[in-house]
């Protein structure tokens, strides 16, 4: 028997922003441990909505997966597994590493506990996988999932799109029925969601932040002619084709720190 004080309820520094499947997103309103030294700085992030963030994890729902050391702490019947199923799958998943630049061996938590990751200042973004058929992210962005989720490297349809798209060659690709959880620069708030039925959508820059495998990405001239591009300013834009979700973001999505000091 196991009674937490001081977290999700009855702590009102804390706050449930979201919850779906076994995740629940925690945001702390203040930043209460600084000193005179980082009182300043507490202040105006707070101001600015740059606040710590958790996820919590009722494994009793479902077994989860997450991202490699991203666990802080877990309370009652928790066991971790590599969720390695034999050499095979131990090199597909080493490969898959390499080229998404994601950590080869995803740890897998089972059992009927608690298990709760470490705090971040990003924004994190809960997605039923189900709605999508199939979650294609940016780099770096994958931070937990339902375990009934399957992962796959999914390359670009064509190398020149990723080079003239300044994107990487491979993505990580989650597809079945679960819940994805995502670090994400911009809030949900700011995220932009559009749905293609047969259509194209062409974005200039790095702002899709996930969108559905079964559409196509291609890189192509914001016109029809080489003169017309130029005429526009616009040059190379990013194109989605065909039936699926695009999630936008506001801003492109370059790297953020997410240290905690």
């Amino acid at each position: 028997m196991v009674n937490i004080k001081n977290f999700v309820g009855d702590n009102p520094n804390i706050r449930a922003l979201d919850s779906k499947g076994p995740f629940t997103v925690l945001e702390y309103q203040k930043d209460l441990s600084v000193n005179p030294n980082t009182a300043m700085l507490a202040y105006y992030c707070n101001e600015m909505n740059i606040r710590k963030r958790q996820v919590l994890c009722d494994l009793s729902k479902a077994s989860v997966t997450t991202h490699a050391g991203a666990m802080q702490w877990m309370l009652g019947t928790v066991n971790a597994t590599t969720g390695l199923k034999g050499v095979g799958d131990f090199a597909r998943k080493v490969m898959r590493g390499s080229v998404t630049g994601e950590s080869a061996i995803k740890p897998e938590y089972v059992g009927d506990g608690i298990l709760v990751l470490e705090p971040t200042y990003k924004h994190i973004i809960l997605l039923d996988v189900s709605e999508w058929g199939s979650v294609v992210m940016e780099d770096g962005m994958f931070l937990a999932c339902d375990s009934k989720l399957q992962h796959k490297a999914v390359m670009r349809s064509s190398f020149s799109s990723a080079v003239a798209g300044n994107e990487g060659l491979f993505n990580l690709c989650v597809s079945g029925n679960g819940i994805l959880c995502l670090e994400s620069n911009c809030p949900a708030d700011e995220l932009i969601e559009v749905t293609l039925e047969n259509d194209v959508l062409k974005v200039d820059g790095s702002f899709a932040v996930a969108w559905s495998n079964s559409l196509e990405f291609t890189v192509e001239r914001s016109a029809k002619t080489l003169l017309g591009s130029a005429a526009s300013g616009e040059g190379l834009v990013n194109v989605y084709r065909g039936t699926g979700k695009v999630l936008l973001a506001p801003v492109d999505q370059r790297p953020m720190s997410t240290t905690l000091t």
